[in-house]
């Protein structure tokens, strides 16, 4: 199992975009991000610093291996 970084909600945000999501609604401080196909829908926190697992569920619902999410970085 590879190592996940530590990194922010703007950059996971960057990093999903050019897996083909975009930007959907915000409200407060969550980033809602959709991608048409194949469907999906995910909500980024935009802290400073997200947890470890909290990028390890995001990476799992966008249907991506932490290899290839690590590559979009």
């Amino acid at each position: 199992m590879s190592k996940l970084p530590v990194l922010s909600g703007e950059k996971c945000i960057k990093a999903l975009a050019k897996a083909g999501f975009y930007f959907k609604r915000q409200e407060g401080s969550h980033v809602t991000l959709r991608r048409d196909e194949p469907f999906c829908q995910l909500v980024v926190p935009l802290h400073k610093e997200l947890d470890r697992g909290t990028v390890r569920a995001i990476i799992r619902q966008a249907g991506l291996s932490v290899s290839e999410f690590t590559k979009l970085l």
